[in-house]
């Protein structure tokens, strides 16, 4: 289900060249997450997998304070696209 999403964004970003944007790395960082998600919904006692979800959500949000603060627009626009909720501190 998540790597079918995947794939289209993959082929757009080739074309640009561009895998280093934020946008592209907020948009891997969101896959990674909702996939550790569902795993911890069956495995609720994988501490290990708990505090790597708890990592990737600290650079995520890192991520999207930084991008709030240069350039509001994309930030909305990204916000819009993968669905997620905006942060309480810019």
């Amino acid at each position: 289900m998540v790597k079918n999403a995947f794939i289209p964004v993959i082929s757009q970003e080739k074309k640009k060249e561009n895998r280093g944007s934020i946008e592209f790395q907020v948009f891997n960082f969101t896959n990674k997450i909702r996939r550790l998600t569902s795993h911890l919904e069956l495995h609720r006692k994988d501490y290990l997998s708990q505090r790597g979800l708890r990592k990737i959500l600290g650079k995520r949000q890192r991520l999207l304070s930084y991008l709030s603060k240069k350039n509001v627009i994309r930030y909305k626009k990204l916000i819009n696209q993968l669905d997620i909720r905006e942060s309480q501190t810019h």
